[in-house]
């Protein structure tokens, strides 16, 4: 199985910050923000990534992490030529995953503290479809918010007024090979980006949407209160 990191992006809510570096790169604890994905997927077995970044970054990455071989995985690169969404960023991946293939998804920016193991294992016996995995939050407003029955999502309702559960979707998706014609089959959105919500209804509307539930804590770090509190955490410190 392979994995992908979608690390493109401008990182707006961190300026001044990204101004210069992608948010990324961005020290998390001891290591750059990046660092933790690759961490994760190499713990749980994976150890073919594709990392997609934007073009302005690209040396910077290759400069930090080469072929991978420091961190035990063997890298491949992608380039996201513009903002298109994080779907178009996905689809980049294509040329990379045989046809029988499933593959795991992280955002880059997305950091939690339990294993992908168990996780991965489950996908994989899992017949065809996706599956996500969800974190319970105090505001799921603020966040793609799934409606459960049983062991699958019946639909994912983005930043709802009135959330239908206490869960939110993080960016952390597993796909078949499937994923690649549902992106070319769906349009861009109001924002005129291709969005991976539309693509897991997808799935969802198909019965093929499962799910598992992250245990320990996870945070997004796109915001500078995120970003600090995964650092604290993985610190050792206080985390408020």
């Amino acid at each position: 199985m392979k994995g992908v990191i979608l690390a493109g992006g401008t990182g707006t809510r961190l300026y001044p910050l990204t101004k210069i570096i992608n948010k990324h790169l961005l020290p998390v604890g001891k290591v750059p923000m990046i660092c933790h994905g690759l961490e994760k997927f190499r713990k749980a077995g994976i150890e073919e990534l594709l990392i997609v970044i934007g073009k302005h970054s690209a040396g910077m990455y290759t400069e930090l992490l080469g072929s991978g071989q420091e961190w035990g995985v063997n890298i491949t690169y992608k380039i996201q030529e513009e903002a298109g969404g994080i779907a178009q960023a996905l689809s980049l991946a294509e040329p990379l995953i045989k046809a029988d293939e499933k593959f795991v998804v992280l955002l880059g920016d997305n950091l939690f503290e339990d294993s992908l193991a168990a996780f991965v294992q489950s996908f994989q016996k899992q017949a065809e479809g996706a599956r996500v995995l969800l974190k319970k939050v105090h505001d799921p407003r603020r966040y793609g918010v799934p409606i459960l029955k049983e062991e699958k999502i019946l639909l994912i309702e983005e930043k709802p007024l009135q959330p239908k559960s206490d869960y939110c979707v993080t960016g952390i998706y597993m796909y078949d090979a499937g994923v690649f014609d549902i992106i070319r089959s769906i349009k861009p959105s109001g924002r005129g980006e291709l969005e991976i919500t539309d693509v897991n209804n997808v799935y969802a509307a198909k019965g093929q949407l499962a799910y598992d539930i992250l245990d320990g804590w996870w945070t997004d770090a796109g915001t500078f209160r995120s970003l600090y509190q995964a650092s604290s955490r993985l610190l050792g410190g206080p985390s408020k």
